[in-house]
């Protein structure tokens, strides 16, 4: 049996994204703003790499234009 103050009571009106505690909350901050710096070295890091590629690719060319 469910105490009255448990967050899965059926009779709390508040939506369940109220029901989260300050603890929680604030774990799930830290999360999204870790997630979202995550996702934004990745994206630098695909730039670093598809510019190195290019990079290669202008050698390479400039390589074999100029063998003889």
């Amino acid at each position: 049996m469910t105490s009255p103050s448990s967050p899965s009571s059926s009779d709390d009106p508040r939506p369940p994204a109220d029901r989260l505690t300050e603890r929680q909350r604030a774990a799930e901050k830290r999360r999204i703003a870790r997630e979202t710096r995550n996702e934004r070295i990745m994206w630098w890091n695909l730039a670093y790499f598809l510019f190195g590629i290019h990079i290669v690719a202008a050698v390479m060319i400039f390589a074999i234009s100029h063998a003889k």
